[in-house]
């Protein structure tokens, strides 16, 4: 099966609505040094594709229940740089169109503003996960994504095009991308929904992070050894991650934009992903 419940690991903290997702390919090439899915995708920073993804596919759809949303991706973004040449995230797309299905479409590229045509016809709502919009931070943190001028760009023509919006502003960390936040609201004061969440470590993440930015994890790394360890990630100490999280909800509701935060503990509302704009 292609098409599978969201969250199959039942994580604690999750708030996320009931919904399936989807991963287009195997693996994600923007090789975030935060990345999680290294814990458990072998060669996580090769992209794959799926033998017979859309035949397969197709005899899904044909029995999936339309009042369910379908999340492109959480293990993958849909959207790595080989779909460029390949279309193989638009052939799924005209697959949803096809068949009504609702989609919540999340990525760290720009190349969704290609496929505007078939998402303007689609029941969806389109985000992106920005980290910060210093270039040279951005570089370092995601070393293969599109930059993030470039993705915010590409949101803003979505909802010319009349498609809702939302974004993510994840990982935030402390240090480093939280001191960017009111410029990163700024650039996306445009959205309907913003999702904030903190860096969380799981053992692969920490060590690149440790070799990738030694200063900084010299005086990050103590406050995650104080923190929490849930569901196999590092957290930081939970009065500090709602302190940063109180402040990112003020700011984002003053911009008169919803407010979610991702497995934190926290609230959200009117929901955690973004998945409440997805039209009936």
């Amino acid at each position: 099966m292609y098409i599978r419940p969201f969250d199959p690991w039942k994580a604690k903290l999750c708030t996320c609505p009931f919904k399936y997702t989807l991963n287009v390919y195997t693996g994600c090439d923007h090789a975030c040094v935060y990345c999680y899915i290294t814990s458990y995708i072998p060669n996580a920073f090769r992209v794959r594709t799926k033998e017979g993804l859309l035949p397969k596919l197709e005899r899904e759809l044909r029995r999936f229940d339309r009042r369910h949303i379908i999340a492109l991706s959480y293990s993958s973004d849909p959207y790595p740089t080989i779909e460029r040449e390949l279309g193989i995230t638009r052939s799924v797309l005209k697959l949803f169109r096809r068949y009504g299905v609702r989609c919540l479409l999340l990525t760290k590229s720009d190349i969704f503003e290609r496929d505007l045509d078939v998402l303007s016809d689609l029941k969806c709502a389109v985000g992106i996960t920005v980290t910060t919009v210093d270039e040279q931070k951005a570089k370092l943190l995601e070393p293969n994504a599109p930059s993030p001028r470039a993705r915010i760009r590409a949101l803003e023509r979505a909802k010319d095009a009349g498609i809702p919006v939302y974004a993510r502003i994840d990982p935030i960390i402390p240090f480093y991308t939280w001191e960017d936040f009111d410029e990163i609201l700024d650039a996306l004061s445009f959205v309907s929904h913003i999702t904030v969440s903190t860096l969380k470590l799981r053992p692969d993440s920490k060590g690149r992070m440790f070799v990738k930015f030694p200063g900084l994890m010299e005086k990050l790394w103590p406050l995650y050894e104080k923190g929490e360890r849930i569901g196999g990630y590092h957290y930081l100490p939970r009065e500090l991650r709602f302190e940063i999280l109180r402040e990112a909800e003020r700011k984002v509701l003053g911009k008169g934009i919803t407010f979610g935060s991702c497995r934190e503990g926290y609230r959200s509302f009117p929901s955690c992903d973004g998945s409440h704009l997805v039209p009936l």
